[in-house]
């Protein structure tokens, strides 16, 4: 009896913290004047986790890209003017490869070859009023060549392209 009830409680447990690591479909982030809406993220070419949880690698990858996205969007647009944006792809700088037991988990591997990649809709509005709209596939292939490659931020070649982005289109714009 008492071994049942171990039991059950383990899988429920273990039901539950499945639940939690599921990941949403079209997840949503949103951070000061941006917003992001993450397209299907599975079929994104290349946000996978080395080790982390995926669904939980995701969730630190969107929130941490749109954190950045704030930061940066902050110092371009007036403060009444909004950036949202729907990504349909995305390809993280580097390439995760198997480490065949050599580590508990895989490594990302970042070489030229590999290049960070974003492709996304985007919308900037001034109240209710779209004031700015587009569609955008950017991609860096200089990208380790950059003032960026001796910074240890997480995702920081992909927070370089999306605020030159934001430097060389939004700006001019407005």
């Amino acid at each position: 009896m008492l071994v049942a009830g171990l039991l059950l409680s383990g899988s429920m447990l273990s039901a539950s913290t499945w639940a939690e690591d599921e990941a949403v479909e079209n997840p949503v982030t949103e951070n000061g004047i941006v917003k992001v809406e993450w397209q299907d993220p599975k079929s994104f070419r290349d946000v996978r986790s080395g080790g982390e949880i995926q669904s939980r690698f995701e969730k630190r990858t969107f929130e941490e890209l749109t954190k950045n996205l704030n930061k940066e969007a902050a110092k371009i647009l007036q403060p009444n003017q909004k950036l949202e944006m729907v990504v349909t792809d995305l390809d993280l700088a580097g390439d995760v490869r198997p480490t065949f037991g050599a580590t508990m988990h895989d490594l990302r591997v970042v070489k030229d070859i590999y290049p960070p990649r974003i492709t996304f809709s985007y919308k900037v509005t001034e109240g209710e009023q779209v004031i700015i709209a587009g569609n955008e596939k950017l991609t860096d292939l200089n990208f380790m060549y950059s003032i960026h490659k001796n910074s240890s931020r997480p995702n920081r070649y992909e927070n370089a392209l999306l605020t030159s982005w934001l430097k060389d289109t939004i700006k001019p714009k407005l």
